[in-house]
């Protein structure tokens, strides 16, 4: 396992996650709530993350998918477009939307000269697996064809992205390599604390009612809403779980999670079987970082973003 990082400002990151426990605790359990009512509340500012900024430079893509028609979001750097970077935003599988990360992805955008490419996937429980599956590979299949022609960038691409936009990520890159035989296209991996068992690693299993984002009640609800009544060895299916697939021939990938994180094994898992799988791997592990610890203005946040920053300008360089 990686060196624990964070140690320094480790009281400052205990002070945020007090905070979070305290703002969650008076609020009702997310499964307990219609996810119709909850979507809306991320970008009010009424979770325990900041209020949704969006940017006026974000443009929206229309393109042609299985599901219909899919939107894009797309954020371009300042300078001379390096490459494109395909994100997968987070949420369960059940919240959350492409334009709620368009600061990170601004930053990122301007920081690597990587056009931001975040995909509006379909939602569960109105649409259950595989649908925000084949949104993405949809998304990253038009992206290798139409990348150059449609947004101008060279043919440089890494893909990425934060709890269920890790877990897409991964399946995605899977999809690619199984079903069209497509290898390397992507540089990199940027997997932020992702879900990659959806059957229940150890430290979710454990968390239990902790206040702090996620809870084991949360995320095995946000598991049924995305494949609905599945039995344990159907969570488990490499399609569903990426932990259990064959992992040969993945891109570099960069690991970020905490410590205080219910899905901390999940990386700590998913990384150990990425490198053994002969994939270059790098492990960040935050001391006291709670699930989504690097959207708030702390100092572990700031080292996280920036570890990411850096190996997005290394993978497309």
């Amino acid at each position: 396992m990686s060196t624990v990082l964070g140690l320094e400002t480790v009281d400052e990151t205990r002070a945020l996650n007090a905070e979070i426990e305290a703002k969650q605790s008076a609020m009702p359990p997310r499964e307990t709530v219609d996810p119709v009512e909850l979507r809306p509340q991320r970008r009010d500012g009424t979770t325990v993350f900041p209020q949704t900024v969006f940017s006026p430079d974000a443009r929206w893509l229309e393109i042609p998918s299985r599901g219909g028609t899919l939107r894009l979001r797309v954020l371009a750097p300042k300078g001379e477009p390096r490459g494109a970077y395909l994100h997968l935003h987070g949420g369960g599988w059940v919240i959350g939307a492409a334009d709620e990360s368009d600061v990170g992805l601004q930053a990122i955008a301007d920081d690597t000269g990587l056009v931001g490419v975040s995909v509006e996937y379909r939602l569960a429980p109105e649409d259950p697996y595989p649908a925000a599956q084949d949104d993405c590979e949809d998304a990253a299949l038009w992206l290798l064809e139409h990348g150059p022609s449609e947004l101008g960038v060279p043919a440089r691409y890494a893909i990425g992205g934060e709890s269920a936009g890790g877990h897409l990520s991964a399946t995605t890159l899977l999809r690619l390599r199984d079903r069209h035989g497509i290898t390397g296209a992507f540089a990199g991996a940027n997997l932020v604390f992702g879900v990659y068992d959806l059957s229940g690693t150890p430290s979710c299993r454990h968390f239990g009612d902790r206040p702090l984002v996620l809870t084991s009640a949360t995320m095995a609800w946000f598991a049924d809403c995305y494949v609905p009544g599945a039995d344990l060895e159907a969570m488990r299916e490499p399609d569903i779980s990426p932990l259990y697939a064959d992992l040969r021939d993945m891109p570099p990938a960069l690991f970020t999670v905490g410590t205080a994180d219910a899905l901390l094994d999940d990386t700590l898992f998913m990384a150990a079987r990425w490198q053994a799988a002969g994939n270059d791997t790098d492990l960040r592990v935050y001391a006291e970082g709670c699930h989504g610890f690097n959207a708030f203005p702390t100092e572990v946040g700031r080292l996280a973003n920036a570890a990411q920053l850096a190996f997005l300008r290394d993978a497309v360089a």
